[in-house]
């Protein structure tokens, strides 16, 4: 859960228009028209990337004067499924995915069993990808496509570029090239594995 207490507030005697801000915002918050960039408030959720990746410096974060809070409550979905579709990503369901916000692996699950399909619909309701916006695009996009759902990128977006290979999905040649250089490649996926199939108990799922 996320407690959104900041606003993008847009300088509009500064905004040249330039669309970098409609380009980084994680839930396309903020559009560009008529050569002005604009705001959807309730939309926004305080990450601040709009700020810091303004050329002209025309946005500025101010503070809400009614916070809110956005999460999923996990409790709400089937806990035998949220598992399922984690374990599928190769991700464990109380695993943090979003160190920024503090975002699970079971949160972001929920929100796609309750409908959201793209990385901006599970941000907005889940907080994932509105603090640094960087790391936890990986396992947020492993898990929409463990669900079945077809990744689309946004051509004209800087919000990410595809699903990085991972211990379970590299070619057979790169690991046989690199296991001859000191890498531990089997090693390291059945760390991994142990850390996916660990129950809320300690326990390895059998």
């Amino acid at each position: 859960m996320k407690r959104v207490t900041l606003l993008a507030e847009v300088q509009q005697d500064v905004c040249r228009g330039c669309k970098v801000c409609e380009k980084v915002c994680p839930v396309y918050a903020i559009s560009v028209t008529d050569r002005k960039a604009k705001v959807k408030e309730d939309e926004c959720r305080g990450c601040t990337n709009c700020e810091s990746r303004c050329p002209f410096h025309a946005i500025k974060m101010v503070k809400r004067e009614k916070p809110f809070t956005i999460g999923v409550d996990v409790s709400q979905y089937d806990s035998g499924k949220i598992r399922e579709l984690c374990e599928k990503a190769h991700l464990n369901p109380e695993q943090v995915i979003c160190y920024c916000v503090g975002v699970r692996a079971e949160e972001v699950a929920a929100a796609i069993m309750a409908g959201a399909k793209t990385p901006d619909q599970i941000s907005s309701v889940t907080g994932i990808r509105t603090g640094c916006t960087i790391e936890c695009i990986q396992p947020l996009l492993r898990l929409i496509q463990a669900a079945g759902i077809e990744l689309k990128r946004d051509e004209n977006g800087w919000q990410w570029y595809g699903v990085t290979p991972t211990a379970w999905t590299l070619p057979e040649d790169v690991v046989q090239k690199y296991n001859k250089r000191g890498f531990y490649f089997e090693e390291d996926k059945q760390l991994l594995d142990r850390v996916v199939h660990t129950n809320p108990e300690g326990e390895e799922k059998k």
